[in-house]
């Protein structure tokens, strides 16, 4: 017994309360003071911090997100079929940036999700005319699919169908004509009518190239030399 009362007294000591003395064992059980020190020093939460603050800055920028297509596949195996899906997905801020990207899942909103990344990462910058219509006529080839598209007025609006329309609402672009010829498989017309726009060119690139002013090239075709620096200076980019 005085062994007893003799081991008892230091702990009485070091822990007035008795509450204390638990609280200490419970922490240093199972890695409980490891996760202490993680907490204090903010090892672990810095990344969540950092990882944070890269979403919000993704969330932050507005896009425009038109799902155009899904598949549905299925596979026959033992006991039944599997099925699958495909998402077509193009992804623009409405000022001149869009990309488009497919995936593959078992379910449509993991489909959906995936594709959309994936468009996030290949987006590509196209020069706008006015903020509102392309430079000039282009055209595109993929496949099987050739798609033709012009510049046009103030107020003629979209005349696309189908992906196309998809992929110029999120461009931003306000006024075009455009014309489809070949298949109507929807992959190869999202890839015809990026190739259509990658070889879009504005003034501005074109003068640095040549190593001349936007004003000398706009001043062709019997324009006099005011009526071009005052285009010149209304192109953006």
């Amino acid at each position: 017994m005085a062994d007893e009362n003799n081991n008892e007294a230091p702990i009485a000591a070091e822990h007035p309360q008795g509450g204390d003395a638990q609280e200490t064992r419970e922490g240093r059980g199972r890695g409980g003071r490891g996760r202490g020190e993680r907490g204090e020093r903010g090892g672990r939460g810095r990344r969540d911090d950092r990882r944070g603050g890269r979403n919000e800055e993704e969330q932050g920028e507005e896009l425009i997100e038109k799902l155009v297509h899904i598949n549905r596949v299925s596979k026959t195996v033992k006991g039944g079929k599997r099925f699958g899906f495909a998402a077509l997905v193009v992804v623009g801020d409405g000022k001149g940036r869009v990309g488009f990207g497919h995936a593959k899942a078992r379910e449509v909103p993991e489909a959906i999700t995936k594709a959309t990344a994936s468009a996030k990462k290949k987006m590509v910058r196209v020069p706008l005319k006015e903020g509102r219509t392309l430079h000039h006529d282009g055209r595109g080839h993929f496949g099987a699919g050739n798609v033709n598209v012009r510049t046009a007025p103030a107020g003629t609006g979209i005349i696309a169908g189908g992906p196309m329309r998809a992929v110029f609402e999120s461009l931003g672009v306000a006024d075009v004509v455009t014309k489809s010829v070949g298949t109507s498989n929807p992959y190869n017309m999202i890839r015809a009518t990026f190739d259509a726009l990658t070889n879009q060119t504005s003034p501005k690139s074109v003068a640095q190239r040549r190593g001349k002013k936007v004003a000398d090239l706009l001043g062709r075709g019997g324009v006099s030399e005011a009526e071009a620096e005052a285009a010149a200076e209304a192109i953006v980019e």
